[in-house]
């Protein structure tokens, strides 16, 4: 049972949360995360979606004729498992940056669990505005035609 000193109103991790078993047990979820997208991201860097019949076609490209905000992510993905990071940016930039954020986020994550102080991603409602926004934004300017170095 967690505990809160008076003094200073820190809560007190249970004597089964310290120690190599518990920082083991904290980490599990992290690790299964990485684990997850490692597997993803082996099986796109293995399976080419540059080769036509091994994934499905975007729905709106193939029925609208229109870039959605995912179009070119398996490319760039493939490309950024190859070290490719120049075509991995030219297939999907959003997606790009979201690698990279991905990553920031997961070793901030890992840091503060083995530090032992509680991770809280708690974004707000002006922050989800900006991300739609921004998808928003993408996908208009891609399918413009001034937008055309936007398409993967």
């Amino acid at each position: 049972m967690r505990r809160v000193n008076a003094e200073t109103h820190r809560v007190t991790p249970p004597a089964a949360a310290t120690g190599p078993a518990g920082l083991a047990r904290r980490l599990a979820v992290p690790a299964g995360l990485l684990a997850a997208v490692a597997g993803a991201f082996a099986y796109v860097g293995a399976v080419d979606p540059n080769e036509p019949g091994h994934y499905p076609v975007c729905p709106l490209l193939r029925y609208a004729g229109l870039y959605c905000p995912g179009c070119g992510g398996l490319r760039s993905a493939h490309a950024f498992v190859h070290g490719d990071f120049a075509a991995a940016f030219t297939d999907n930039a959003l997606a790009f940056a979201g690698f990279l954020g991905f990553a920031v986020v997961w070793t901030v994550w890992v840091v503060r669990t083995v530090r032992g102080r509680p991770v809280r991603i708690d974004p707000g409602p002006v922050q989800l505005w900006g991300v739609g926004a921004l998808l928003l934004v993408f996908t208009v300017v891609r399918n413009l035609p001034s937008g055309g170095w936007l398409h993967p």
